[in-house]
């Protein structure tokens, strides 16, 4: 029999998060179920005893996480797989966008994820074995107006974890980005997306980036609970991908990007390469 494995789930109340933690409970395993309100799991520790540790964290509250992960380390003797899942919409044009509203969703999409990353890493390189699941976006591949905050902390969260990869692949650790498009969760739910205060310049751009958001809740094509086993799927491939997308249209715009990247790089090519010493 497969051993029991130890899940930290983050932002594990709603969403892909919830779905993930219902998915490996579902296959025997424990999930230490990291949000910022517990009473929201009262629910799900009910409906599975003893396989719902909840842990309260804000994983934008930086200074806490290595005591959060020390004592989750102290009381289950190891995490098995780290999911970064909290986090939230935001739609703002570059200039509308303040400093401080990137800062935070900065320590929300990627200082948050990088200090787990560091907390959990000795342990699994000890035992040379894990998985870091890092849950980014289509819109870690792409951006167009009105993304461009978040799809900058979704890239950075991207170049980490292409560059972790590299160095923990001979520790026998895994890491798998998801990139999801449009799926029903509460993102675009009312409350849940965060817009910055608007500027007249960019109604013509981001103003139907605005409208997409905040009339999309419910309409998305892609579920949630399928996301949730497609990612159980990946991480328990012989071969773990390093990206999944998930959804037709992530696929579709990611693919579409790569295609225009690809014939821009082309069309310049020439004038690239001769940019070397003679």
């Amino acid at each position: 029999m497969a051993q029991q494995r130890i899940w930290f789930i983050t932002g594990a109340s709603s969403g892909f998060g919830r779905e993930l933690a219902e998915a490996a409970v579902a296959a025997g395993d424990t999930v230490v179920a990291a949000v910022r309100r517990p009473e929201a799991l009262a629910d799900l520790v009910a409906a599975h005893p003893g396989r719902i540790d909840p842990v309260r964290l804000d994983v934008t509250d930086i200074g806490r996480i290595d005591e959060v992960v020390a004592e989750v380390l102290a009381r289950h003797g190891r995490i098995d797989v780290l999911v970064n899942n909290a986090g939230r919409t935001m739609v703002g044009a570059v200039e509308e966008t303040t400093d401080a509203e990137l800062r935070d969703l900065f320590d929300l999409h990627f200082f948050g994820p990088a200090a787990l990353i560091r907390a959990v890493l000795p342990s699994m390189r000890e035992r040379r074995a894990g998985a870091v699941v890092n849950l980014s976006s289509m819109g870690g591949q792409l951006s167009f107006a009105g993304f461009g905050a978040y799809s900058a902390t979704k890239f950075a969260l991207e170049g980490l974890s292409e560059a972790l990869l590299d160095e923990v692949r001979e520790y026998g650790i895994t890491v798998l980005i998801v990139e999801p498009g449009a799926f029903r969760t509460n993102l675009f739910g009312k409350g849940a997306a965060y817009f910055s205060a608007e500027n007249p310049a960019y109604a013509g751009t981001v103003g139907a980036t605005r409208e997409f958001v905040a009339g999309g809740d419910g309409g998305q094509a892609g579920d949630p609970a399928k996301a949730a086993a497609a990612v159980v799927t990946a991480l328990a491939a012989a071969d773990t991908p390093l990206r999944l997308p998930l959804g037709s249209d992530a696929v579709d715009a990611i693919r579409g990007h790569l295609d225009a990247v690809g014939a821009e790089i082309a069309q310049w090519e020439t004038l690239a390469r001769d940019t070397e010493f003679d």
